[in-house]
């Protein structure tokens, strides 16, 4: 190694610390303007507009034969009602103060948007799965949506908001010391950093919750292909289809002459893909698409099941999204890409540590914006039929890992972890704030059942 080389890395090396204690210390500089108290409480604003009223407008080009089961499934509870209002909150959001902190915010960061999934190595992480409404924003926005979901899942677990309280708490303070953690880390190591299953294994606090993590890991390495499939098709004439189930899956009156336009459609989503994927993809050969309703939120938007089977009669299981503007969109003042599909890979790519190889994007014969990811494969979302306020309370930490990873990775992690601290204000401030929002929650809940019995909205709650 040359004189001047090692001159250079000397200096690198030396400018970095002074820069990383200055980003910390811009961080402490916001609190000045911002105080971490400030994130406290919930108030909503004079002018807040009727949440039926935005229910309804988020449901605007959506599939109108499908929005009875969309409010069916967001009738069953408070916390399947904020599943579903990823709207409402960013509308909330909006009016509440940031640090004018921008990340790549997943837009929809609620408790069952976590989970554990496959990456293309075939292992079992833990992150976030969800990012339909991913734009950059606001880091506090994302938090704030997180631990309301765990006051939330609290109530609906028939658990006190102490309990609730205390998880979300939990929660926050777990963003803060691994935001902390990962200011002090190179970007190519936040990057590689990954919670995979058996770390999180080898983190449990007792051989109990050690034996129910690897349970959760064996469930999420089955393969939805090799027990779905043989559950949703049947050969006919010699030829694999996809069974009719409606209004769950079906074939609409459209798809009657539709192997030009799908062929089309793969076309342009194998250009989003890398060409060792376009390989991949090509032994493959598409048998059949089907609509199939995903999802709580999600409903009515347009979503497909695509199967292709390979040479050798192996399935595989594409899932076809609309991805339509993000929640966010109107409030961030972000740059948005032309390609809402596009969007939508492109933050799953930066916020995941590992993302699905089939991951890509294309545009519709109709011009509508679409994703595409295998379905479900080895991916498991955290049981919520199961929740006490242990396994509740280390859930929200795990999520709020998760989550200070994916912002480190997009956003200044030593900014924000200066701004945070070493101490305990903004946990205890967002404790506040996810009671207060879960207050706000049950009564915009209670509205929505409320336009559901006067019939301004129409339900189907057995689907």
């Amino acid at each position: 190694m040359s004189r001047n080389l090692v001159r250079t890395c000397k200096v690198v090396v030396m400018r970095s610390v002074p820069a990383l204690i200055e980003r910390t210390e811009m961080g402490r500089a916001v609190r000045e303007k911002m105080p971490r108290s400030a994130h406290a409480g919930w108030v909503p604003p004079v002018d807040r507009r009727d949440p039926v009223d935005v229910l309804i407008e988020s449901s605007v080009d959506r599939v109108a034969d499908l929005l009875p089961i969309r409010y069916g499934r967001m009738m069953q509870s408070a916390f399947a009602f904020y599943r579903g209002s990823a709207a409402l909150m960013a509308a909330d959001l909006s009016s509440t103060p940031t640090t004018g902190l921008t990340v790549q915010a997943c837009g929809d960061a609620h408790l069952v948007n976590f989970g554990l999934f496959a990456t293309p190595e075939r292992n079992v992480l833990f992150d976030c799965n969800d990012f339909d409404e991913t734009l950059p924003g606001p880091w506090e926005w994302d938090l704030k949506r997180l631990t309301a979901s765990i006051v939330v899942a609290a109530r609906d677990s028939r658990m006190g908001d102490a309990q609730g309280k205390t998880a979300a708490v939990s929660t926050a303070r777990s963003y803060r010391t691994h935001i902390a953690e990962y200011a002090r880390m190179t970007p190519l190591d936040i990057r590689y950093d990954r919670l995979d299953a058996r770390r999180l294994n080898d983190l449990a606090p007792d051989e109990k919750t050690r034996a129910r993590r690897e349970q959760l890991e064996n469930q999420a390495r089955q393969r939805v292909a090799d027990h779905l499939v043989p559950k949703i098709t049947e050969t006919v004439d010699g030829r694999v289809r996809i069974v009719d189930k409606p209004p769950l899956i079906y074939h609409p009156a459209e798809f009657s002459d539709q192997d030009q336009m799908v062929r089309d459609f793969l076309v342009r989503y194998r250009d989003s893909l890398a060409e060792d994927r376009q390989h991949l993809l090509d032994r493959y050969e598409i048998a059949d698409v089907a609509v199939k309703v995903v999802g709580v939120g999600s409903v009515g938007t347009r979503a497909y099941v695509a199967l292709f089977m390979s040479a050798d009669q192996q399935p595989l299981l594409l899932q076809i999204k609309e991805a339509r503007k993000s929640v966010l969109e109107q409030y961030t003042g972000a740059d948005v890409p032309e390609h809402n599909g596009q969007r939508v890979v492109v933050g799953q790519r930066l916020m995941q540590a590992a993302s699905d190889i089939f991951l890509g994007w294309s545009r519709g014969p109709e011009g509508r914006d679409y994703y595409v990811r295998q379905l479900r494969d080895m991916k498991l979302s955290i049981p919520m039929l199961e929740m006490n306020a242990k396994r509740l309370r280390m859930c929200g930490e795990v999520c709020g890992w998760a989550l200070a990873r994916a912002h480190a990775n997009t956003g200044d992690a030593a900014t924000i972890a200066g701004y945070l601290g070493k101490g305990n204000q903004f946990d205890t401030a967002l404790g506040e704030f996810a009671l207060a929002y879960a207050d706000q929650n049950d009564r915009d809940y209670a509205a929505m059942l409320e336009a559901i019995n006067g019939g301004r909205l129409e339900a189907t709650p057995e689907y």
